[in-house]
């Protein structure tokens, strides 16, 4: 909001500046906690979050405090930070001031709220409970999202949140014909320019309002776009009764931007440096996050888990506030398993049989129950190896690996850098898809037909693709020579006459090569041996055996041989 400075009145002037923070002296009256202040030339922004003593403030700049001094006029904007809210924010890009940052057309037709606003009452909550489809199988299956709750993405660097974030976007604009506000706290600014432009390419920039505060701007700026967006959230909510999807992408920078304002105040530390009021300051913007009878404000929040401690105090704190909790695991992105999620720690509170029933109660007990055997598995496998396991053990180990890669899922956002179109599932297809494969019904396919696929349909396809191109990739096996003609059959041989009929005849012996020593007879009555004793002994017994009778001759041939004597 655009404010002539020369029209605010002049309440006092700059005592002291530490940092971000500037006490001011007042001439007269002090202004109200959270009140707006601007001092200096440079008309810098100072939000008073303290009164001293009866003349002096303390405040948090909300912009840079370079060129302001000591004595400089400070002028009261008569009022708190303020957001703009109409019709004509859909479709832009704000900063926590309200001002346009996107380089398109001043703003049309809008009104300026109050940042600072009190949660719903009771009497204007919901009681109903819905679960919030998002499209995606392994959080539709085993991390149902409440309608009107809030869910957090646990992980560190560089494991998938933002990507998941962009996701969720997509599909909620794509396929549920609802509005998104994406509220970047402590962002780079490439990840703010490369995500606008990702949305408009996508075309769903125009069912969607984004707010930044960058990570290059002072810690009170950081700290009041969370409520800046909200606020946005609350009137889409209240005035245009639509159903909103808040996406924070970084919670954990909110609690961070809080600890160094915190310090900068002088406020005593708790553990691990934390400030004394993050629980309060983390409620005060939660609570507003609520399902009311005109519409429901879903949050899915990313936060950074300092070195993957889930034991963390920002961690902790932000815990008790979700009704679905959604960790991401590094060893499944370095496997390649994307959505990371892990599926055994990620946990809801929706997934109760009076809310998602009885089927979907009894099949994601199933599905952990599988992810368990195989979870304790993994040691005797990686020291013995699969062959080892018994036979039952091997069949679970097999439905869990098929489970994880038919939970992974491809992306629109990922898109253009894996080449897959990105693709959305029905829970009723999700569901399905699991069953089967709890019934052994896929357990003759290969895992990788599972992989980055959309319903369960879709791995008979690429099972089919794959086994095509395997063919077609092998080179052909050489041609099996001709069959060889049969050979003729051999003549018969000619009978001989009888050994006692037959002259003898005298063999000569075959000539030898010089220096070579004759052959021993075949059937020789004596046996060389290693040791004299064992020779003779087996010549004796040699020796001793009966020769062996002559074969009968037939009376047939012994005729023949009679008549053709003379």
């Amino acid at each position: 909001m655009t404010i002539d400075a020369s029209a605010c009145p002049v309440i006092g002037v700059v005592l002291a500046i530490r940092g971000s923070v500037v006490d001011v002296r007042c001439h007269a009256r002090l202004p109200r906690i959270f009140t707006v202040l601007r001092a200096g030339e440079q008309d810098a922004l100072v939000e008073v979050m303290a009164h001293l003593d009866a003349t002096s403030v303390r405040g948090v700049s909300l912009t840079s405090t370079q060129g302001l001094a000591r004595g400089m006029l400070v002028r009261d904007s008569g009022g708190p930070l303020l957001a703009p809210v109409g019709p004509s924010i859909i479709g832009r890009m704000f900063d926590v001031f309200g001002a346009t940052s996107d380089g398109g057309p001043p703003l049309g037709e809008v009104t300026w709220r109050s940042v600072h606003q009190a949660p719903p009452a009771l009497t204007q909550r919901a009681t109903t409970t819905q679960v919030f489809a998002t499209g995606i199988k392994a959080i539709d299956a085993l991390v149902p999202l409440e309608r009107g709750g809030k869910a957090g993405l646990f992980g560190g660097a560089g494991v998938g949140k933002t990507v998941l974030l962009t996701e969720m976007i997509h599909n909620m604009v794509t396929h549920q014909q609802g509005l998104s506000i994406f509220c970047g706290i402590g962002e780079r600014l490439r990840e703010g320019e490369e995500l606008y432009r990702e949305m408009q390419k996508a075309g769903v920039l125009p069912s969607m309002v984004m707010v930044f505060g960058q990570m290059n701007e002072p810690p009170g700026c950081r700290f009041r776009v969370g409520h800046a967006a909200l606020t946005m959230a609350e009137y889409l909510r209240d005035e245009q009764h639509r159903d909103v999807l808040l996406l924070v992408d970084n919670i954990f920078r909110f609690i961070q931007a809080g600890m160094e304002v915190s310090g900068l105040l002088g406020q005593m530390p708790s553990r691990l440096g934390y400030q004394s009021t993050m629980a309060t300051e983390l409620a005060a913007l939660e609570e507003r996050i609520a399902n009311t009878a005109h519409g429901a404000i879903t949050s899915i929040q990313a936060v950074y888990v300092p070195a993957d401690d889930l034991t963390d105090p920002a961690a902790v704190h932000v815990f008790s506030h979700l009704s679905a909790s959604i960790v991401l695991s590094r060893q499944r992105a370095s496997e390649g398993l994307y959505p990371a999620i892990d599926l055994l720690h990620s946990n809801s509170k929706m997934a109760t049989p009076g809310i998602i029933g009885a089927r979907h109660y009894a099949l994601a007990s199933r599905m952990r129950q599988t992810l368990a055997q195989y979870a304790d598995l993994k040691d005797i496998i990686a020291m013995l190896g699969l062959e080892q396991l018994s036979p039952e053990d091997r069949l679970v180990v097999g439905r869990a690996r098929r489970l994880e890669r038919f939970l992974t899922q491809p992306f629109s956002a990922t898109e253009a850098f894996s080449s897959i179109p990105g693709k959305q599932v029905s829970l009723l297809d999700t569901l399905d898809g699991c069953e089967r494969i709890l019934a052994d019904e896929f357990a003759h396919y290969p895992e990788e037909a599972l992989y980055m696929i959309g319903a369960i349909n879709e791995a008979v396809d690429k099972a089919r693709i794959t086994v095509d191109a395997a063919a077609s990739s092998s080179p052909p096996s050489p041609p099996s020579p001709p069959p060889s003609p049969p050979s003729p059959p051999a003549p018969p041989a000619p009978l001989s006459p009888p050994s006692h009929l037959s002259k003898p005849t005298k063999s000569t012996p075959p000539s030898l090569p010089p220096g070579a020593s004759p052959p021993e007879a075949h059937g020789s009555m004596t046996t060389r041996a290693a040791t004299p004793s064992a020779g003779a002994a087996l010549a004796r017994t040699v020796e001793a055996a009966p020769a062996p009778a002559p074969a009968p001759i037939p009376a047939a041939a012994v005729a023949t041989a009679a008549g053709a004597a003379p």
